[in-house]
């Protein structure tokens, strides 16, 4: 970045760097600094924070395609985790004014303290195109206080060189939980008092992956008392809960990376018949636990718009996803039907094995942002748990 070094815009104090060249000029928003990541978009229109708490986008940094983000500002019980780990933000206006009677600051106030570094005022149409047609890579964005230096590109761009690659990369153990918890509030009210009110039917212990909040309340809206146990808790600790059946959450990071301490996990829970269900990240590890491979998608599904076709009914259901991995279809054995189909590419998105109690879905049924068409696979979980203990 010497001889051919970039002319810098004037008052351009942020810079977005593609690992292929390609620069992007704005105005920084969020925590000043250097961010780096995989670039992804998501093409929902709402639930911008839900979004970013999602501990799937660790490592990631989101492109929105909606133009208007901000409007609603943030608050607390909109996150879908404690701490957010997406790694940067990428818009294309300035941030939307807050005009929302929840909002308790706006989204850049939210984004410092949260110390997440952003990006405005950016071609988010050009950059969604250029991820269609070049495929996943790695990006910077650098934000300065003040006009932006080359010697700000040049720091940047180490900071890029620099970063990992997402095919190998293990982060469900960095985003999840430290210790074992019980879960207890159901979906969301305005009134709090009314989101605990449930006779626990059911014990299911959710493992930790890299979760939203929004599957544990579906969880409790259902009578299931939830235990969240971390990542690489064992099998035998799992059953020595006494569960009626096992979640397995969302979350980052290349699943053949997580499947080294998972699948022998799973291959002992699948072999004592527990029912079990899984989401996402987990949807891909009970893939790999059966004997099947995952692979990385070119672009990913991030959004809250995507259809999905259940083989069994013939129903399309409108989803939430965000994922960059899928299993592969024809690695899996005999015993395991694929139940869902992505109707943009024909990629797996719904697992059952025709001799245990064990199905999972790729997209996000608890939705937070999207549409809830798919809640009854929470339906389906709690009816296969009572049928097991009913056999039992």
């Amino acid at each position: 970045m010497h001889e051919n070094a970039p002319t810098i815009p004037t008052n351009a104090n942020a810079c977005l760097l593609l690992a292929d060249g390609r620069l992007f000029f704005g105005e920084g928003i969020g925590a000043e600094g250097i961010t780096t990541g995989e670039i992804c978009f998501n093409t929902a229109m709402t639930g911008y924070q839900e979004i970013l708490t999602d501990p799937s986008f660790a490592g990631q940094v989101i492109t929105f395609t909606f133009p208007h983000i901000g409007n609603v500002g943030c608050n607390d019980e909109d996150a879908e985790t404690i701490r957010p780990v997406a790694a940067g933000l990428i818009i294309r206006e300035r941030i939307t004014r807050d005009s929302n009677f929840r909002s308790d600051s706006t989204l850049n106030e939210w984004l410092q303290a949260n110390r997440i570094t952003g990006i405005s005022g950016v071609d988010t149409r050009a950059i969604t195109r250029h991820i269609r047609d070049h495929g996943a890579q790695n990006c910077a964005i650098v934000h300065s206080s003040q006009q932006l230096t080359q010697e700000n590109l040049r720091g940047a761009m180490s900071r890029l060189q620099q970063s990992p690659d997402m095919s190998g990369l293990e982060l469900a153990a960095t985003v999840t939980t430290a210790k074992a918890y019980d879960w207890t509030e159901g979906l969301w009210r305005l009134q709090p008092e009314q989101r605990t009110a449930f006779v626990e039917k059911y014990h299911v212990v959710a493992v930790d992956f890299g979760q939203k909040l929004n599957i544990l309340r579906s969880l409790a809206e259902r009578g299931c008392k939830v235990t969240v146990v971390p990542a690489k808790t064992s099998a035998e600790d799992i059953l020595a809960y006494k569960p009626d059946g096992v979640f397995l959450s969302n979350g980052p990071g290349d699943p053949a990376a997580t499947g080294v301490y998972s699948t022998p996990m799973l291959r002992k829970l699948i072999d004592t018949d527990t029912p079990i269900f899984g989401i996402c990240l987990g949807h891909q590890l009970l893939g790999l636990a059966l004997g099947g491979r995952t692979e990385k998608l070119a672009r990913g599904h991030r959004g809250a718009n995507q259809p999905v076709k259940n083989l069994a009914t013939g129903a399309v259901e409108i989803t939430s996803q965000n994922h960059g991995f899928a299993v592969v279809a024809d690695s899996l054995p005999p015993n395991v039907e694929v139940s869902h189909m992505s109707l943009f590419d024909d990629t797996v998105e719904g697992l059952r094995v025709t001799d245990k109690p064990v199905f999972c879905v790729q997209y996000h049924p608890e939705s937070s942002p999207g549409p809830h068409d798919s809640q009854y696979l929470f339906d389906d979980f709690v009816e296969l748990m009572q049928k097991h203990k009913k056999a039992a």
